[in-house]
């Protein structure tokens, strides 16, 4: 992960998450865990974007921070493994 970079929640829900694990898009971030010390714990992805989901919300992805391999100009690329038909988290 680069060193000394700073983003705003606003530019990292404008870039899409890929897994480089199975090259899936995972959708775009749409919270931030943050411990209570300050701390960065992960990111949340919405998940995959199915017609019917969209409206009840569909189903987001917990994205732990050292999962996180790159932030790019466009895309977060992150590594989690998949464990069967769901992935691990």
């Amino acid at each position: 992960m680069s060193e000394g970079i700073d983003y705003t929640f606003c530019e990292l829900r404008e870039k899409d998450v890929v897994n480089i694990s199975d090259g899936k898009q995972l959708g775009r971030i749409v919270d931030i865990a943050i411990h209570c010390t300050g701390k960065v714990i992960g990111l949340v992805a919405a998940g995959e974007k199915k017609f019917f989901k969209n409206f009840s919300g569909g189903e987001s992805i917990f994205i732990p921070w050292n999962n996180i391999v790159k932030i790019g100009d466009d895309v977060i690329l992150a590594e989690l493994k998949p464990v069967g038909r769901e992935l691990a988290k």
